[in-house]
Protein backbone atom coordinates (compact mmCIF):
# COMPACT_ATOMS: atom_id res chain seq x y z
CA UNK A 1 0.00 0.00 0.00
CA UNK A 2 1.81 3.30 -0.83
CA UNK A 3 0.83 6.65 0.53
CA UNK A 4 -2.08 7.56 -1.30
CA UNK A 5 -3.69 4.41 -0.78
CA UNK A 6 -3.44 4.58 3.12
CA UNK A 7 -4.08 8.39 2.56
CA UNK A 8 -7.57 7.72 1.16
CA UNK A 9 -8.21 4.05 2.83
CA UNK A 10 -7.90 6.42 6.59
CA UNK A 11 -9.98 9.20 5.19
CA UNK A 12 -12.68 6.61 3.91
CA UNK A 13 -12.32 4.58 7.53
CA UNK A 14 -13.30 8.13 9.26
CA UNK A 15 -16.53 8.22 7.15
CA UNK A 16 -14.79 10.58 4.90
CA UNK A 17 -16.83 9.35 1.51
CA UNK A 18 -16.66 12.67 -1.10
CA UNK A 19 -13.55 14.24 -2.47
CA UNK A 20 -13.78 17.50 -4.47
CA UNK A 21 -11.35 17.63 -6.64
CA UNK A 22 -9.16 19.78 -8.66
CA UNK A 23 -5.88 17.25 -9.65
CA UNK A 24 -2.35 18.23 -10.93
CA UNK A 25 0.85 16.41 -11.60
CA UNK A 26 2.28 16.32 -8.19
CA UNK A 27 -1.39 14.60 -7.33
CA UNK A 28 -1.67 11.62 -9.57
CA UNK A 29 -0.53 8.85 -7.34
CA UNK A 30 -3.58 9.87 -4.97
CA UNK A 31 -5.71 9.99 -8.55
CA UNK A 32 -4.85 6.52 -9.55
CA UNK A 33 -5.79 5.53 -5.97
CA UNK A 34 -9.28 6.55 -6.53
CA UNK A 35 -9.38 2.93 -8.55
CA UNK A 36 -8.01 0.81 -5.41
CA UNK A 37 -9.44 2.13 -2.61
CA UNK A 38 -12.76 1.60 -2.71
CA UNK A 39 -15.31 4.10 -0.86
CA UNK A 40 -14.18 7.11 -1.71
CA UNK A 41 -16.47 9.55 -4.09
CA UNK A 42 -14.49 12.44 -6.34
CA UNK A 43 -16.41 15.25 -7.73
CA UNK A 44 -14.11 16.87 -10.21
CA UNK A 45 -14.39 20.85 -10.70
CA UNK A 46 -13.03 22.99 -13.01
CA UNK A 47 -11.77 25.50 -11.08
CA UNK A 48 -10.33 25.32 -6.97
CA UNK A 49 -13.20 28.08 -5.65
CA UNK A 50 -15.90 25.59 -6.91
CA UNK A 51 -14.48 22.81 -5.23
CA UNK A 52 -13.96 24.80 -1.68
CA UNK A 53 -17.25 26.42 -2.01
CA UNK A 54 -18.64 22.52 -2.92
CA UNK A 55 -16.61 21.23 0.54
CA UNK A 56 -18.62 23.96 2.60
CA UNK A 57 -21.81 23.83 0.90
CA UNK A 58 -21.23 19.63 1.75
CA UNK A 59 -20.36 19.80 5.42
CA UNK A 60 -23.43 22.19 6.32
CA UNK A 61 -25.60 19.55 4.77
CA UNK A 62 -24.35 16.33 5.57
CA UNK A 63 -22.50 17.71 9.56
CA UNK A 64 -19.25 15.88 8.28
CA UNK A 65 -16.39 17.33 6.32
CA UNK A 66 -15.63 16.70 3.37
CA UNK A 67 -12.31 16.28 1.46
CA UNK A 68 -10.45 18.24 -1.33
CA UNK A 69 -8.01 17.96 -3.46
CA UNK A 70 -5.57 21.16 -4.61
CA UNK A 71 -2.97 21.63 -6.62
CA UNK A 72 0.21 23.11 -4.95
CA UNK A 73 0.34 26.49 -3.63
CA UNK A 74 -1.52 28.38 -6.52
CA UNK A 75 -4.42 25.68 -6.58
CA UNK A 76 -4.59 26.52 -2.91
CA UNK A 77 -4.71 30.16 -3.82
CA UNK A 78 -7.45 29.70 -5.50
CA UNK A 79 -9.74 27.71 -3.29
CA UNK A 80 -8.66 30.35 -0.66
CA UNK A 81 -12.00 32.66 -0.93
CA UNK A 82 -14.51 29.93 -0.37
CA UNK A 83 -12.54 28.18 2.43
CA UNK A 84 -12.35 31.50 4.37
CA UNK A 85 -16.25 31.78 4.26
CA UNK A 86 -16.11 27.94 5.74
CA UNK A 87 -13.86 29.26 8.16
CA UNK A 88 -15.79 31.73 9.05
CA UNK A 89 -19.14 29.71 9.29
CA UNK A 90 -17.37 27.54 11.56
CA UNK A 91 -17.84 24.26 8.52
CA UNK A 92 -15.71 21.36 8.66
CA UNK A 93 -13.25 20.67 6.27
CA UNK A 94 -10.17 18.63 5.30
CA UNK A 95 -8.11 19.90 2.21
CA UNK A 96 -5.36 17.77 0.76
CA UNK A 97 -2.82 19.94 -0.94
CA UNK A 98 -0.41 17.89 -3.48
CA UNK A 99 3.57 19.60 -3.26
CA UNK A 100 6.35 18.64 -5.28
CA UNK A 101 8.60 15.69 -3.95
CA UNK A 102 10.12 16.47 -0.98
CA UNK A 103 13.87 16.50 -3.00
CA UNK A 104 12.74 18.41 -5.94
CA UNK A 105 12.07 21.57 -3.49
CA UNK A 106 15.07 22.77 -3.94
CA UNK A 107 15.46 23.34 -7.33
CA UNK A 108 12.65 25.88 -7.04
CA UNK A 109 10.73 25.01 -10.15
CA UNK A 110 7.88 27.31 -11.37
CA UNK A 111 5.23 26.19 -9.25
CA UNK A 112 7.33 25.52 -5.67
CA UNK A 113 5.24 27.95 -3.20
CA UNK A 114 5.01 28.60 0.34
CA UNK A 115 2.14 26.48 0.55
CA UNK A 116 1.90 26.42 4.88
CA UNK A 117 2.34 30.28 4.45
CA UNK A 118 -0.76 30.70 2.31
CA UNK A 119 -2.80 27.90 4.07
CA UNK A 120 -2.43 29.12 7.32
CA UNK A 121 -4.92 32.53 7.74
CA UNK A 122 -7.63 29.98 6.31
CA UNK A 123 -6.93 27.12 8.73
CA UNK A 124 -6.91 26.31 12.06
CA UNK A 125 -4.38 23.05 11.33
CA UNK A 126 -1.63 22.93 8.86
CA UNK A 127 0.65 20.60 8.54
CA UNK A 128 2.93 18.73 5.67
CA UNK A 129 3.55 14.97 5.91
CA UNK A 130 7.09 14.55 5.78
CA UNK A 131 7.30 10.52 4.85
CA UNK A 132 5.49 7.95 3.40
CA UNK A 133 4.69 5.82 6.64
CA UNK A 134 3.49 8.72 8.55
CA UNK A 135 1.01 9.98 6.25
CA UNK A 136 -2.02 8.05 7.74
CA UNK A 137 -1.28 8.86 10.57
CA UNK A 138 -1.21 12.52 9.71
CA UNK A 139 -4.46 12.00 7.77
CA UNK A 140 -6.18 10.86 10.94
CA UNK A 141 -4.91 13.54 12.95
CA UNK A 142 -6.19 16.05 10.31
CA UNK A 143 -9.57 14.68 10.60
CA UNK A 144 -9.34 15.12 14.24
CA UNK A 145 -8.06 18.39 13.92
CA UNK A 146 -11.63 19.40 11.56
CA UNK A 147 -13.93 18.31 14.23
CA UNK A 148 -17.33 19.46 13.67
CA UNK A 149 -16.13 23.47 12.67
CA UNK A 150 -12.57 23.78 11.75
CA UNK A 151 -10.55 23.81 8.87
CA UNK A 152 -7.54 20.98 8.54
CA UNK A 153 -5.12 21.78 5.72
CA UNK A 154 -2.33 18.69 5.12
CA UNK A 155 0.17 18.93 2.38
CA UNK A 156 1.00 15.92 0.55
CA UNK A 157 4.37 15.58 -1.24
CA UNK A 158 4.60 13.48 -4.20
CA UNK A 159 6.78 11.09 -3.14
CA UNK A 160 4.55 10.73 0.11
CA UNK A 161 2.24 9.67 -1.62
CA UNK A 162 3.98 7.62 -4.02
CA UNK A 163 6.46 5.83 -1.40
CA UNK A 164 5.25 2.43 0.07
CA UNK A 165 3.59 2.69 3.87
CA UNK A 166 4.61 0.15 5.51
CA UNK A 167 2.00 0.94 8.02
CA UNK A 168 -1.15 0.72 6.11
CA UNK A 169 -4.17 2.88 6.76
CA UNK A 170 -5.09 4.56 10.06
CA UNK A 171 -7.88 3.22 12.54
CA UNK A 172 -11.29 5.86 12.75
CA UNK A 173 -10.61 8.59 15.41
CA UNK A 174 -12.93 9.93 17.74
CA UNK A 175 -14.22 13.17 16.99
CA UNK A 176 -15.63 14.90 20.20
CA UNK A 177 -19.33 16.12 19.20
CA UNK A 178 -20.74 19.36 20.40
CA UNK A 179 -19.32 20.53 23.62
CA UNK A 180 -21.92 20.40 26.89
CA UNK A 181 -22.35 23.68 28.25
CA UNK A 182 -21.86 23.74 31.77
CA UNK A 183 -25.14 23.93 33.88
CA UNK A 184 -23.71 27.27 36.04
CA UNK A 185 -23.47 29.40 32.62
CA UNK A 186 -27.35 28.49 32.30
CA UNK A 187 -28.25 29.49 35.59
CA UNK A 188 -26.50 32.42 35.01
CA UNK A 189 -28.23 32.97 31.80
CA UNK A 190 -31.69 32.17 33.64
CA UNK A 191 -30.34 35.10 36.45
CA UNK A 192 -29.82 37.35 33.57
CA UNK A 193 -33.46 36.55 31.78
CA UNK A 194 -35.15 37.40 35.50
CA UNK A 195 -33.17 40.75 36.33
CA UNK A 196 -35.67 42.69 34.08
CA UNK A 197 -32.81 44.45 31.90
CA UNK A 198 -33.66 45.02 28.75
CA UNK A 199 -32.63 41.43 27.15
CA UNK A 200 -31.95 40.67 23.31
CA UNK A 201 -30.89 36.61 22.83
CA UNK A 202 -28.88 36.78 19.40
CA UNK A 203 -28.68 33.28 17.78
CA UNK A 204 -26.30 32.48 14.73
CA UNK A 205 -23.44 30.58 14.36
CA UNK A 206 -23.12 27.26 12.13
CA UNK A 207 -26.45 26.62 12.59
CA UNK A 208 -30.16 27.78 13.70
CA UNK A 209 -32.55 24.65 13.69
CA UNK A 210 -36.45 24.84 13.97
CA UNK A 211 -35.60 23.34 17.42
CA UNK A 212 -33.56 25.89 18.53
CA UNK A 213 -35.34 28.47 17.44
CA UNK A 214 -38.90 27.02 19.41
CA UNK A 215 -37.08 26.76 22.54
CA UNK A 216 -35.77 30.40 22.36
CA UNK A 217 -39.44 31.15 21.87
CA UNK A 218 -40.92 29.85 24.95
CA UNK A 219 -37.54 31.70 26.58
CA UNK A 220 -38.95 35.03 24.92
CA UNK A 221 -42.18 34.35 26.29
CA UNK A 222 -41.95 33.78 29.77
CA UNK A 223 -38.84 36.27 30.14
CA UNK A 224 -40.04 39.20 28.08
CA UNK A 225 -36.79 39.40 25.93
CA UNK A 226 -36.50 39.67 22.48
CA UNK A 227 -34.59 37.38 20.06
CA UNK A 228 -32.64 37.63 16.38
CA UNK A 229 -30.77 35.74 14.09
CA UNK A 230 -27.31 37.35 13.42
CA UNK A 231 -27.32 38.26 9.55
CA UNK A 232 -25.60 35.29 8.16
CA UNK A 233 -25.87 32.23 10.20
CA UNK A 234 -24.90 29.36 8.44
CA UNK A 235 -27.67 27.00 8.42
CA UNK A 236 -30.93 28.06 9.37
CA UNK A 237 -34.48 26.42 9.25
CA UNK A 238 -36.70 28.42 8.05
CA UNK A 239 -40.53 28.57 6.76
CA UNK A 240 -44.33 27.10 8.31
CA UNK A 241 -43.90 26.09 11.93
CA UNK A 242 -40.52 27.36 12.53
CA UNK A 243 -40.15 30.38 15.07
CA UNK A 244 -40.98 33.94 14.44
CA UNK A 245 -37.41 35.18 15.03
CA UNK A 246 -36.33 38.27 13.10
CA UNK A 247 -33.16 38.22 11.53
CA UNK A 248 -30.58 41.45 12.34
CA UNK A 249 -30.22 43.82 9.45
CA UNK A 250 -27.30 43.64 7.28
CA UNK A 251 -27.20 47.79 7.16
CA UNK A 252 -25.54 49.08 10.17
CA UNK A 253 -27.29 52.10 10.79
CA UNK A 254 -30.94 50.01 10.94
CA UNK A 255 -28.95 47.31 13.13
CA UNK A 256 -28.00 49.76 15.89
CA UNK A 257 -31.10 51.60 15.90
CA UNK A 258 -32.54 48.27 16.15
CA UNK A 259 -30.30 47.20 19.69
CA UNK A 260 -30.23 50.70 20.63
CA UNK A 261 -32.24 49.96 23.83
CA UNK A 262 -30.24 47.04 24.00
CA UNK A 263 -29.00 46.46 28.13
CA UNK A 264 -27.55 43.09 27.81
CA UNK A 265 -27.28 40.82 25.32
CA UNK A 266 -26.74 36.66 24.73
CA UNK A 267 -24.89 35.09 22.65
CA UNK A 268 -26.35 31.68 21.42
CA UNK A 269 -23.83 30.10 18.78
CA UNK A 270 -23.56 33.93 17.29
CA UNK A 271 -20.95 36.73 17.18
CA UNK A 272 -21.07 39.64 19.17
CA UNK A 273 -22.61 42.05 16.10
CA UNK A 274 -20.34 44.17 13.80
CA UNK A 275 -20.64 46.31 11.08
CA UNK A 276 -19.65 44.52 7.99
CA UNK A 277 -17.51 47.42 7.14
CA UNK A 278 -17.06 50.84 8.21
CA UNK A 279 -18.60 53.79 7.37
CA UNK A 280 -17.55 57.96 8.38
CA UNK A 281 -19.28 58.60 11.81
CA UNK A 282 -21.21 55.13 11.44
CA UNK A 283 -20.04 52.65 15.25
CA UNK A 284 -18.58 49.61 13.96
CA UNK A 285 -20.48 47.92 17.10
CA UNK A 286 -24.08 47.05 16.57
CA UNK A 287 -24.81 46.31 20.28
CA UNK A 288 -24.33 49.79 22.71
CA UNK A 289 -21.07 50.26 24.09
CA UNK A 290 -23.17 49.88 27.89
CA UNK A 291 -24.39 46.71 26.70
CA UNK A 292 -23.39 43.91 28.79
CA UNK A 293 -22.42 40.67 26.62
CA UNK A 294 -23.13 36.96 27.92
CA UNK A 295 -22.33 33.89 26.06
CA UNK A 296 -24.81 31.11 26.87
CA UNK A 297 -23.16 28.50 24.13
CA UNK A 298 -20.67 29.37 21.37
CA UNK A 299 -21.25 27.81 17.73
CA UNK A 300 -19.59 24.54 18.96
CA UNK A 301 -21.75 23.70 21.78
CA UNK A 302 -24.24 21.81 22.24
CA UNK A 303 -26.67 24.83 21.70
CA UNK A 304 -30.37 22.95 21.50
CA UNK A 305 -29.25 20.85 25.03
CA UNK A 306 -28.63 24.22 26.34
CA UNK A 307 -31.22 25.95 25.56
CA UNK A 308 -33.55 22.85 26.69
CA UNK A 309 -31.85 23.38 30.32
CA UNK A 310 -32.50 27.07 30.23
CA UNK A 311 -36.36 26.40 29.42
CA UNK A 312 -36.35 24.23 32.26
CA UNK A 313 -34.81 26.44 34.57
CA UNK A 314 -37.37 29.33 33.71
CA UNK A 315 -40.03 26.99 34.18
CA UNK A 316 -41.34 27.36 30.29
CA UNK A 317 -41.45 24.09 29.00
CA UNK A 318 -45.51 24.72 28.91
CA UNK A 319 -45.15 27.53 26.64
CA UNK A 320 -46.59 27.31 23.44
CA UNK A 321 -44.05 28.79 20.98
CA UNK A 322 -44.91 31.65 18.23
CA UNK A 323 -44.00 29.59 14.79
CA UNK A 324 -44.58 30.58 11.49
CA UNK A 325 -47.94 29.44 9.77
CA UNK A 326 -47.72 28.30 6.08
CA UNK A 327 -48.90 31.62 4.31
CA UNK A 328 -48.14 31.13 0.51
CA UNK A 329 -48.27 34.29 -1.61
CA UNK A 330 -49.96 34.63 -4.64
CA UNK A 331 -48.17 34.71 -7.80
CA UNK A 332 -47.25 38.10 -9.76
CA UNK A 333 -48.45 39.30 -13.13
CA UNK A 334 -46.49 41.77 -15.01
CA UNK A 335 -42.98 42.83 -15.82
CA UNK A 336 -40.42 40.55 -13.63
CA UNK A 337 -38.83 41.88 -10.33
CA UNK A 338 -36.82 40.69 -7.53
CA UNK A 339 -40.34 40.92 -5.22
CA UNK A 340 -42.04 38.95 -8.00
CA UNK A 341 -39.64 36.32 -8.15
CA UNK A 342 -39.91 35.91 -4.37
CA UNK A 343 -43.22 35.70 -4.41
CA UNK A 344 -43.16 32.34 -6.98
CA UNK A 345 -40.20 31.22 -5.04
CA UNK A 346 -41.79 30.86 -1.91
CA UNK A 347 -45.25 29.92 -3.47
CA UNK A 348 -43.86 26.68 -5.51
CA UNK A 349 -40.78 26.01 -3.15
CA UNK A 350 -41.11 22.21 -1.87
CA UNK A 351 -41.04 21.08 1.45
CA UNK A 352 -37.31 20.12 2.95
CA UNK A 353 -35.98 22.16 -0.29
CA UNK A 354 -32.35 22.98 0.57
CA UNK A 355 -32.84 27.25 -0.13
CA UNK A 356 -29.02 28.80 -1.22
CA UNK A 357 -29.03 32.25 -0.71
CA UNK A 358 -26.00 34.74 -2.63
CA UNK A 359 -28.60 36.70 -4.64
CA UNK A 360 -27.08 39.69 -2.63
CA UNK A 361 -29.61 43.08 -2.56
CA UNK A 362 -32.21 40.69 -4.29
CA UNK A 363 -32.10 38.73 -1.58
CA UNK A 364 -33.50 40.87 0.70
CA UNK A 365 -37.06 40.71 -1.09
CA UNK A 366 -36.66 36.81 -1.50
CA UNK A 367 -36.33 36.48 2.47
CA UNK A 368 -39.72 38.83 3.29
CA UNK A 369 -41.90 36.05 1.19
CA UNK A 370 -40.34 32.56 1.88
CA UNK A 371 -40.51 32.88 5.85
CA UNK A 372 -43.71 31.55 5.93
CA UNK A 373 -43.50 29.16 2.87
CA UNK A 374 -43.13 25.43 3.18
CA UNK A 375 -40.65 24.23 5.96
CA UNK A 376 -36.77 24.27 4.36
CA UNK A 377 -33.24 24.49 5.08
CA UNK A 378 -31.58 28.46 4.21
CA UNK A 379 -27.25 28.50 3.73
CA UNK A 380 -26.06 31.67 4.41
CA UNK A 381 -22.58 33.36 2.47
CA UNK A 382 -21.19 33.60 6.09
CA UNK A 383 -17.89 35.19 5.12
CA UNK A 384 -18.88 37.74 2.49
CA UNK A 385 -16.34 36.72 -0.11
CA UNK A 386 -18.47 36.07 -3.03
CA UNK A 387 -18.63 33.53 -5.62
CA UNK A 388 -19.73 30.80 -2.37
CA UNK A 389 -23.48 30.41 -3.93
CA UNK A 390 -23.42 27.96 -7.12
CA UNK A 391 -20.70 25.47 -5.51
CA UNK A 392 -22.57 25.62 -2.29
CA UNK A 393 -25.50 24.37 -4.04
CA UNK A 394 -23.48 21.80 -6.07
CA UNK A 395 -22.17 20.62 -2.24
CA UNK A 396 -25.27 20.51 -0.79
CA UNK A 397 -27.18 18.44 -3.79
CA UNK A 398 -24.15 15.72 -3.25
CA UNK A 399 -24.88 15.78 0.02
CA UNK A 400 -28.97 15.48 0.20
CA UNK A 401 -29.57 13.57 -3.30
CA UNK A 402 -32.58 13.15 -2.84
CA UNK A 403 -33.94 16.78 -1.65
CA UNK A 404 -34.61 19.61 -4.21
CA UNK A 405 -31.85 22.18 -3.99
CA UNK A 406 -32.45 25.84 -4.62
CA UNK A 407 -29.99 28.57 -5.78
CA UNK A 408 -31.12 32.24 -5.88
CA UNK A 409 -27.45 33.88 -7.59
CA UNK A 410 -26.83 37.30 -7.99
CA UNK A 411 -25.39 38.14 -11.63
CA UNK A 412 -22.09 39.35 -10.63
CA UNK A 413 -21.32 36.68 -8.05
CA UNK A 414 -22.21 34.00 -10.68
CA UNK A 415 -19.45 34.59 -12.82
CA UNK A 416 -17.15 34.33 -9.82
CA UNK A 417 -17.78 30.47 -9.84
CA UNK A 418 -19.82 29.90 -12.61
CA UNK A 419 -17.65 26.37 -13.63
CA UNK A 420 -20.34 24.93 -11.00
CA UNK A 421 -22.35 25.00 -13.73
CA UNK A 422 -20.73 22.06 -15.58
CA UNK A 423 -19.77 20.26 -12.28
CA UNK A 424 -23.87 20.33 -11.95
CA UNK A 425 -24.27 18.79 -15.24
CA UNK A 426 -21.89 16.36 -14.74
CA UNK A 427 -23.10 14.81 -11.44
CA UNK A 428 -26.44 15.19 -12.70
CA UNK A 429 -27.43 17.36 -9.22
CA UNK A 430 -31.36 18.06 -8.51
CA UNK A 431 -30.60 22.39 -8.60
CA UNK A 432 -32.66 24.94 -9.72
CA UNK A 433 -30.43 28.04 -10.26
CA UNK A 434 -32.42 31.50 -10.40
CA UNK A 435 -30.07 34.00 -11.48
CA UNK A 436 -31.29 37.92 -10.21
CA UNK A 437 -29.63 39.71 -13.67
CA UNK A 438 -29.87 43.30 -12.88
CA UNK A 439 -26.58 43.78 -14.87
CA UNK A 440 -25.14 45.71 -11.84
CA UNK A 441 -22.97 44.71 -8.87
CA UNK A 442 -26.18 46.83 -7.19
CA UNK A 443 -24.66 45.86 -3.46
CA UNK A 444 -21.52 48.07 -4.53
CA UNK A 445 -23.69 51.19 -6.06
CA UNK A 446 -25.50 50.86 -2.71
CA UNK A 447 -22.23 50.83 -0.43
CA UNK A 448 -20.62 53.56 -2.87
CA UNK A 449 -23.62 55.75 -1.49
CA UNK A 450 -22.88 54.71 2.23
CA UNK A 451 -19.09 55.25 2.30
CA UNK A 452 -19.37 59.04 0.96
CA UNK A 453 -17.31 58.50 -1.66
CA UNK A 454 -17.41 61.75 -4.21
CA UNK A 455 -20.54 62.92 -2.43
CA UNK A 456 -22.06 59.22 -2.74
CA UNK A 457 -22.54 60.17 -6.55
CA UNK A 458 -20.13 58.37 -8.87
CA UNK A 459 -19.01 60.36 -11.70
CA UNK A 460 -18.79 58.14 -15.10
CA UNK A 461 -15.49 56.37 -14.47
CA UNK A 462 -16.76 55.29 -11.25
CA UNK A 463 -20.23 54.48 -12.22
CA UNK A 464 -18.34 52.08 -14.96
CA UNK A 465 -16.76 49.89 -12.38
CA UNK A 466 -20.13 49.04 -10.90
CA UNK A 467 -21.75 48.06 -14.16
CA UNK A 468 -21.70 44.86 -15.83
CA UNK A 469 -23.58 45.50 -18.96
CA UNK A 470 -22.02 46.38 -22.43
CA UNK A 471 -22.01 43.30 -23.20
CA UNK A 472 -24.94 41.84 -21.42
CA UNK A 473 -23.88 38.53 -19.83
CA UNK A 474 -26.27 35.75 -21.50
CA UNK A 475 -26.41 33.43 -18.83
CA UNK A 476 -28.79 30.81 -21.21
CA UNK A 477 -26.05 30.37 -23.08
CA UNK A 478 -23.48 29.72 -20.54
CA UNK A 479 -25.33 27.19 -18.94
CA UNK A 480 -26.40 25.21 -22.01
CA UNK A 481 -22.81 25.44 -23.02
CA UNK A 482 -21.98 23.58 -19.78
CA UNK A 483 -25.10 21.15 -19.92
CA UNK A 484 -27.56 22.88 -17.79
CA UNK A 485 -30.90 23.19 -19.61
CA UNK A 486 -31.56 26.96 -19.27
CA UNK A 487 -34.26 29.63 -20.21
CA UNK A 488 -35.08 33.62 -19.44
CA UNK A 489 -37.71 35.00 -17.60
CA UNK A 490 -38.09 38.55 -18.38
CA UNK A 491 -42.38 38.90 -16.89
CA UNK A 492 -43.83 37.49 -13.90
CA UNK A 493 -45.73 34.67 -15.91
CA UNK A 494 -42.80 33.44 -17.19
CA UNK A 495 -41.19 32.91 -14.15
CA UNK A 496 -44.06 31.88 -12.54
CA UNK A 497 -44.10 28.83 -15.69
CA UNK A 498 -40.32 28.25 -16.16
CA UNK A 499 -39.87 28.03 -12.13
CA UNK A 500 -43.03 25.71 -11.68
CA UNK A 501 -41.79 23.63 -13.91
CA UNK A 502 -38.17 22.74 -12.46
CA UNK A 503 -39.71 22.24 -9.08
CA UNK A 504 -41.89 19.17 -10.88
CA UNK A 505 -38.56 17.99 -12.95
CA UNK A 506 -35.29 16.49 -11.36
CA UNK A 507 -31.74 17.87 -12.77
CA UNK A 508 -29.61 20.92 -13.38
CA UNK A 509 -31.96 23.75 -14.31
CA UNK A 510 -31.06 27.81 -14.71
CA UNK A 511 -33.56 30.73 -15.44
CA UNK A 512 -31.75 34.09 -16.00
CA UNK A 513 -34.46 36.50 -14.46
CA UNK A 514 -34.18 40.14 -15.88
CA UNK A 515 -35.01 41.98 -12.98
CA UNK A 516 -34.44 45.94 -12.50
CA UNK A 517 -32.27 47.33 -9.17
CA UNK A 518 -34.03 47.30 -5.70
CA UNK A 519 -32.01 50.87 -4.87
Amino acid sequence: MNGAESLLTTLTNNGIEVCFTNPGTSEMHFVAALDEVEGMRCVLCLFEGVLSGAADGYARMKGKPASTLLHLGPGLGNALANIHNARKGHVPMVNIVGDHATYHLEYDAPLTADIEGIARPVSHWVHTSSSSSEIARDAAEAVLQAGIGQISTLMLPADVSWGDNPNGAAAAVAVPGPATVPATRVDEAAVRLRSGAKTLILMGGREVTAAQGLLVSKITQVSGSQAMIEVLPGKVARGAGTAVIDRLAYLAELAIDSLKEVEQLILVGASDPVSFFAYPDVASAIAPPACDRFILAGPNDDIEAALSALVGALGATDIEPQSNPLSLPDLAEGELDAGKVGMAIAHYLPENTVLVDEAITSGMLVNMFTATARPHDQLNQTGGSIGWGLPAALGAAIACPDRKVVCIEGDGSAMYTIQALWTMAREQTDITVVIFNNRKYSILEMEFGRTGARGGIPGPSAASMLDISSPDMDFVAMAQGMGVAATRATTAEEFNEQFAQAMAQSGPRLIDAIVPTIF
